[in-house]
């Protein structure tokens, strides 16, 4: 087999961390090969050097047989390598044509030929059937649509080696079904060669025909996916037997803490997201939210969480929060993980500690008259809450945006859960997040449910949901299509996801 990228010794330091530890392995070209491993393992760091953002302290990268001697991206790019990172780098008020040939725009003389751009972009889309509308605005389309964009401007700029950094988290079942048979078509095809960082080992085993695994900056080995089980790369990546998943504990839910009545609400492009939306959460319960993404489920928790406008009835814990704002909610007893952790979630400028304090300042604990800090006990507190929730990282005082993506989450979800809200929304809880935090964080959630808190759920991963949920909802163009409790069918609940009944389903 021809190697197409060599990794010889390499290690990447940063301050205070060791991110790469003498790394060495191929990649045959024409592969699909997945790598796999913590939050924190060093997936990404090692991708980000081929890519040529980061340096090596010492080790050789080879690209098709040449020494890799200069890393930067546009040098990267030069020898074929592209890469589509998990927090997208898109402009949103450009079209998806302008984002796709932004600094590679076609001339008509010195200016872009609007009309040749288009073509271009039509032509690459129908040719690895990544379907797009070129006239699109790229703030205006979902997730899914805005990494078929990402995909489109690497091909556009001559990429034969892909590097997808967790592609499916922010895809849904029938848009990740969707990409694998591109990336299958492109392989076949063409001969390209696919690196996939992922935490999904079921995703690993479908889609892969190798796998590496990471743990804490050092290889642990390479693998024939076809000879070794998920079981086994999960112990691989955590260095330890998995637990089994623990059985749900038997409760009788309490009074409704939580009431949803008749809600509307706009999404961003001012078209009805919620029709008449009606529900509630009770204490000691979970109830999950089964939705194709783009129905209604992000504009329902930001209208309950004060982030949204709407029309209608809510109340957290009997009060009314309309005309509230987010902190006035919070008052009342409710607590908030976003879906998108990056733009809501964390403040990625500030320290570690700040985002954990965040919300809590103005305790008597913290601060005089929430005006002088104390910082010896903000510490303490940060640092308890550090490592109550395994985040990993150099520490309290570097920046949130310094982390990975999955222990960014664990900081949200560790400030979340300080508050001891009865109410929580837990929006794609587990988004990005590898299978050592996973176990943790649905751990976390079940205990907060044990404390009778009602909590709804959204998530992207159907399995989450019908692991978690006590009952399970699902919605369709902002409307309940069904009500379902265990033992769940992924067929009914799937058809009310795409607009069916409960009833229509079973006739």
């Amino acid at each position: 087999m021809e190697k197409i990228v060599e990794f010889s010794h390499v290690s990447v330091e940063f301050p205070g961390v060791r991110a790469n530890d003498d790394v060495s392995f191929s990649v045959n070209k024409g592969e699909i090969f997945a790598l796999v491993g913590e939050n924190g393992a060093g997936k990404s760091t090692l991708m980000n050097v081929l890519y040529g953002i980061h340096t090596p302290a010492s080790g050789e990268v080879f690209v098709k047989g040449e020494k890799v001697t200069k890393f930067d991206p546009k040098e990267a790019i030069r020898r074929g390598i592209g890469m589509v990172h998990q927090h997208f780098m898109l402009v949103p008020s450009f079209t998806v044509a302008e984002n796709i040939v932004l600094s590679r725009e076609p001339k008509k003389g010195i200016l872009c030929d609007r009309k040749e751009e288009r073509r271009q972009v039509a032509d690459l889309s129908r040719e690895y059937g990544l379907e797009v509308n070129p006239d699109d605005v790229v703030g205006d389309l979902s997730v899914g649509l805005q990494q078929r964009v990402e995909i489109l401007k690497t091909l556009y700029r001559g990429a034969d080696v892909l590097i997808l950094d967790e592609p499916t988290a922010v895809l849904t079942p029938q848009e990740t079904a969707e990409l694998f048979a591109v990336l299958r078509r492109v392989v076949a095809e063409r001969g390209m060669t696919v690196i996939l960082i992922t935490h999904k080992l079921y995703e690993v085993k479908e889609i892969s025909d190798r796998v590496g695994v990471m743990r804490r900056g050092k290889l642990m080995g390479i693998h024939e996916t076809a000879s070794v089980t998920a079981e086994q790369l999960a112990e691989l990546m955590v260095g330890r037997e998995m637990a089994p998943t623990p059985e749900k504990e038997e409760m009788t839910p309490g009074e409704a803490a939580l009431e949803i009545s008749n809600l509307h609400a706009d999404n961003n492009r001012g078209q009805e997201a919620l029709n008449g939306l009606s529900l509630q959460v009770r204490r000691g319960e979970i109830v999950g939210i089964a939705a194709i993404e783009g129905n209604g489920q992000s504009e329902l928790l930001e209208a309950v969480s004060g982030m949204r406008p709407y029309r209608g009835k809510i109340t957290v814990n009997g009060g009314d929060i309309s005309g509230k704002t987010p902190g006035e909610i919070r008052k009342l007893g409710l607590s908030h993980v976003p879906e998108d952790r990056l733009s809501t979630g964390v403040d990625k400028d500030a320290s570690v500690s700040d985002n954990l304090l965040a919300g809590k300042e103005k305790e008597p604990e913290f601060s005089a008259h929430g005006i002088h800090l104390h910082p010896k006990a903000i510490r303490s507190y940060a640092q308890k809450l550090y490592e109550a929730f395994d985040i990993r990282g150099a520490g309290i005082d570097v920046t949130a945006g310094s982390l990975s993506g999955g222990n960014m989450q664990k900081v949200v979800i560790a400030r979340e859960m300080s508050f001891g809200s009865q109410v929580l929304l837990i929006a794609q809880p587990t988004r990005g997040v590898d299978i050592g935090a996973v176990e943790f964080i649905h751990r976390q959630i079940r205990t907060q449910r044990a404390g009778g808190a009602a909590i709804l759920l959204s998530s992207a991963d159907l399995d989450e949901v019908l692991s978690l949920s006590d009952r399970i909802l699902t919605v369709y163009e902002g409307k309940i299509t069904g009500e379902f409790f265990p033992p769940y069918s992924k067929t009914e609940i799937g058809l009310g996801m795409t607009g069916t009944s409960k009833e229509a389903a079973h006739e």
